[in-house]
Parts: structure tokens; C-alpha cells; sequence
């Protein structure tokens, strides 16, 4: 069911740590649109590093590829998006508000008409549905006219295909092989919302797997299983997390079968990431718009053909935020309450923080020392503001894993306490070994103590 009030909570953690942040709060904000703080960033940055990771480091039939925001405006005739990348819209004459007419529900109260009888028609009275392209529209160079006109990329996933060619030239690669991409693109979304769930400007990962025909489903099966364990393997819980094959009318023309990898948000369940198996439409299209030949020949076979396309995409955003969500959790601690971030180690933005336990008597120098052997390991963070609970705490709530104290008998015998955050057990390491030591502990196996 809906939980506002997490969602709520959310919200409030990832402003007063500094994940995320209203855009222009000093102007009113605009609508929809957030700036990463700096723990926010290196969150967003471990969800896209695990990415690459699944995609690169473990795997040798995949490459890498930037493809620009701006392309030519033909990418977007041959894509469809020109065309048919369109939402319905609606406007209500009594409030002025937009809304998507496949959202909004009809029987919705409107609050203009909120003093009216209760005899009265009380909703929403909207418009005539009519079709609203989500593309944004700029143009490149001085003049504003026709000819200029150029799109933000609504997708990363048209600059791979356009690429095709180049990559298959350079790469030595024959399928099945894939293009994966991370970066930003556009949508001029009617009703953004849920925080950083739906909003103008987001960040995707997408990966292009190219295969013989036969093969196709193979490979469909194969991803659609290997996105949704990458979410398991990163410690969300599976009991949030689904595989919902589209229905038949769900489906692009092109699609022979789509999933989504869904999570159970505060807000219902809603898309993580799909994965499609788009047939031959890709590269068929933009060859026919291009006039270049897009296919593979196979040395082997003899055989010419146009590869069938595999397409998981997901969302850097809504990645984070689904890991954002279903790490937190509060309970009691020596009688206090206690918000806590329990993410997985390779995905916390500080693997450890180190505290001395008061600021004299020479420990801020040792703890130090320790921190500046550490941060070249891992990303380490030192902090010696405020009474050593309330700095564990806020360790707690950004998701450091351990905590390192340097006390009075770090002086005598040259050990530390390291504190583990989910079960907050604390023991003495010596300093010697102490990096060896978390670096063992960051790459064991994890789980979810919520699980």
C-alpha cells in the first residue's frame, strides 16, 4: 500500500544529510528538478560504478560508449519519437492544473470547487485529451528558425544505435555483443513527481545487446533474470522486488516481449528498469533513414542479417532511490531512537568514518593519521564534531558501515574500536592491520539484516 509518511521521511533524510536537495531553493525551486549533495553524489556514483561493473568488469562481450545529448534531428524522425513519443493531456478549467489523462482519476476532487455544495459537481472539470510531445526542443546556433531546430535526447539509447557501425568496426566484436551507456536525458514529463522517482531531467543505464535472430529470446530470458539479481545481489530485499511481464497491449509495436523489474516504493509498485526484446526495428529504422547499411556479415555462415536488439534500461535515479528506500529503518538505541541507512557496503557513499574520542590529548592527531592512511583504500571520512553518540548517529544515517574511535588505550597499545554499523559490535583491531582488515570485511558476501 501507499506510505506517504516514508516517503516523507525520505525526503527529510536526504535533505538534513545532504543527498539530494530542492534545485533553485533559493528562487522557489523549480518544479521537479533536484541537485545531488555530496553524499547523494557518491551514492548515485556507486549504484552507476556497480552498474558498469555487471556490465565491463564481469563480463568481455560488452564495450563502453558516450553518445552527445544533442544528435541530428533525423535520429528522432527514424526512432519515432518525433512522432509518436507523445503523452495525453488534460487541463482542468476550474484549478489550471495538467494532468496525464491515463493518470488522473476521473472521480479526483478538484480544489477550486472545494466550497461548493455537496449537490454540486464537486471534480475536475477537464478538457479534450489531446497528444503532448515530451521532447524538449532547442536549437543549435545563433538563429532560432526550422532549420536549427535539435532535440534533448529523451533516451541514451538512440545514440548507441546510430553508433552501430563505428563500434562494430573498432571493437572486433561480432554478436552476440552488446553498447552500454550512462547519461542524462530529457522528457517534459506533464506530471512529474514522487520526488527524484519522476522528474524533466534523469539519468539512465542502458545496455544494447545485439544478437542473431534465432537467438533473441535466449538472450531475453538471459537479461531479464540478470537485471533482476543484480538488485538482489546489491541487497535489496525480494520480497520488494518483482519480474511483471508486460501484457500483449502493453507492448511496442516492435516488442516481441518486454519485462519490468518493479519495486515496491512507498508510493506502490512502480518501474525499476525494463527490459525489452526489440527485434530488428532499431537499426532497420535508422538504416532506412540514414541509407547506411546497419548489419552484421558472419565470415562463417556467409550469412547477412540485421542483429536482433536486447535492451535492459534502467534508471540511475530511481536505482538510487529504491536503495535509499529499502536500506532505511529505524529502531532503539540506549533508549533513543535511531535512523539508520543499511546499504550495502560497495554501495554506502563512506565505507569508514574515523572519530577520535575527544579532541585532546593528542588523539586528534592519531586519528588522523589513520584517516589518511585509509582514504587512499576506500572512501573514508573524518569527523571529530560533537559528543562521539551523536557522531555515530550521523554515520548511521548516511550508511557508513564502520566507524573507527581512537581512544586513550589506542595511545597504550596502538588499537582501535571498530564499530559495525547493522550490528554494532564493537571490537579492538590493531592499527597495523586495520586497512587489510576492512578491506577484507567490505568484499564479504551481504545480506540485508532487514531480509
Amino acid at each position: 500500500m501507499p506510505d506517504a509518511a516514508t516517503m516523507e521521511k525520505i525526503v527529510a533524510l536526504c535533505k538534513r544529510r545532504g543527498f539530494v536537495f530542492a534545485s533553485s531553493e533559493i528562487y522557489g525551486g523549480l518544479g521537479s528538478t533536484y541537485d545531488y549533495g555530496h553524499y547523494g553524489v557518491l551514492l548515485k556514483t556507486n549504484v552507476k560504478n556497480e552498474w558498469w561493473r555487471a556490465m565491463l568488469q564481469e563480463r568481455d562481450d560488452i564495450v563502453a560508449l558516450d553518445s552527445a545529448i544533442l544528435q541530428h534531428p533525423r535520429t528522432w524522425e527514424a526512432s519515432g519519437h518525433l512522432a509518436g513519443f507523445t503523452d495525453p493531456m488534460v487541463d482542468c478549467r476550474a484549478c489550471k492544473k495538467r494532468f496525464r489523462a491515463d493518470h488522473i482519476d476521473r472521480e479526483e476532487l478538484c480544489p477550486a470547487k472545494a466550497s461548493l455544495p455537496k449537490s454540486e459537481d464537486r471534480r475536475h472539470d477537464l478538457t479534450d485529451a489531446r497528444d503532448f510531445n515530451l521532447m524538449f526542443k532547442t536549437f543549435v546556433g545563433p538563429v532560432e528558425e526550422s532549420a536549427s531546430v535539435a532535440y534533448l535526447r529523451p533516451e541514451t539509447a538512440q545514440g548507441i544505435f546510430v553508433n552501430f557501425k563505428n563500434v562494430l568496426q573498432f571493437s572486433r566484436k561480432k554478436p552476440p555483443f552488446g553498447i552500454a551507456q550512462v547519461g542524462k536525458s530529457f522528457r517534459n514529463e506533464i506530471t512529474p513527481g514522487n520526488f527524484v522517482f519522476r522528474t524533466r531531467e534523469f539519468e539512465q543505464m542502458e545496455m544494447e545487446f545485439f544478437v542473431p535472430p534465432d537467438d533473441a529470446q535466449r538472450w531475453y530470458e538471459h537479461w531479464r533474470q540478470a537485471r533482476y539479481d543484480w538488485y538482489i545481489d546489491l541487497g535489496i530485499r525480494a520480497g520488494h522486488l518483482r519480474l511483471r511481464d508486460h501484457d500483449p497491449d502493453e507492448l511496442a509495436h516492435y516488442a516481441s516481449g518486454t519485462a519490468d523489474v518493479e519495486y515496491l516504493f512507498p508510493i506502490g509498485w512502480s518501474e525499476l528498469e525494463g527490459v525489452a526484446n526489440r527485434g530488428d526495428f532499431d537499426l532497420s529504422r535508422h538504416a532506412e533513414f540514414s541509407g547506411e547499411k546497419l548489419e552484421y556479415f558472419d565470415p562463417q555462415s556467409k550469412e547477412r542479417y540485421v542483429p536482433h536488439v536486447i535492451e535492459p534500461a534502467a534508471g540511475a535515479d530511481r536505482a538510487t532511490l529504491a536503495f535509499l528506500v529499502d536500506a532505511y529503518d529505524e529502531d532503539e538505541l540506549g533508549g533513543e531512537a535511531r535512523t539508520v541507512l543499511k546499504l550495502h557496503p560497495r554501495l554506502a557513499p563512506v565505507k569508514v568514518a574515523v572519530l577520535p574520542h575527544l579532541r585532546k590529548d593528542g588523539l586528534p592527531e592519531v586519528a588522523r593519521d589513520v584517516y589518511a592512511a585509509l582514504r587512499g583504500r576506500m572512501q573514508s571520512e573524518y569527523d571529530e564534531g560533537g559528543s562521539i553518540g551523536k557522531r555515530y548517529r550521523r554515520q548511521d544515517e548516511i550508511g557508513t558501515p564502520y566507524c573507527i574511535t581512537i581512544d586513550h588505550q589506542t595511545l597504550d597499545d596502538q588499537t582501535v574500536t571498530l564499530r559495525d554499523r547493522d550490528t554494532l559490535l564493537q571490537e579492538r583491531v590493531a592499527i597495523d592491520g586495520l586497512a587489510d582488515e576492512l578491506a577484507t570485511r567490505l568484499a564479504r558476501p551481504w545480506r540485508s539484516p532487514k531480509a
